[in-house]
């Protein structure tokens, strides 16, 4: 499922491996330490290199809920990878929708930053971090959509087949 909006930004939704894209930049869903973790973060420094993405992201000296930072992408077909930071579910009271939003309007201001013009999304904070699904797919095509910048291919990759239908049926 695609959608151009009135942007003329190509949002697209897919299945797959955020890992295995062929874009200018794979966003990771990190942590705030920018860590080796597990999920989407570990799934990203595997197939990066691990010792030179891990060193990479050490220098970077972490990063904040909300915001993200980028690295080269190392072994990656992405040439960069960009490093956000998405909140963790705390019930919803806890302003976690601005800083999801702000996630994705990061990773993309990065992006644009950096010259960019393709970028793939997972589905952030929706893991262990325990964001509700539906509500952060909402999110995510909102902040994507709004964006004015000049990135021209959103890829928003999901992981299983519930959260594809989530996206699809948003930009359906």
């Amino acid at each position: 499922m695609e959608d151009r909006g009135g942007t003329g930004r190509l949002v697209e939704a897919v299945l797959g491996d955020v890992t295995l894209e062929a874009v200018d930049a794979v966003v990771n869903a990190a942590n705030a330490a920018l860590a080796p973790g597990g999920g989407v973060c570990g799934a990203i420094l595997r197939a990066a290199g691990a010792d030179r993405l891990g060193a990479a992201c050490e220098a970077l000296g972490g990063c904040a809920p909300g915001d993200a930072k980028a690295t080269d992408g190392f072994d990656l077909s992405a040439r960069w990878i960009i490093h956000a930071v998405g909140p963790v579910w705390r019930g919803g009271g806890a302003g976690e929708d601005d800083l999801l939003s702000s996630c994705y309007r990061r990773s993309l201001e990065v992006a644009d930053e950096l010259g960019a013009r393709s970028v793939a999304f997972p589905a952030i904070s929706t893991g262990i971090y325990g964001f509700p699904a539906e509500r952060a797919a909402g999110i995510a095509v909102s902040a994507v959509r709004s964006f004015s910048g000049g990135v021209q291919l959103v890829r928003l990759v999901a992981f299983d087949v519930s959260t594809l239908g989530l996206y699809r049926a948003l930009l359906g």
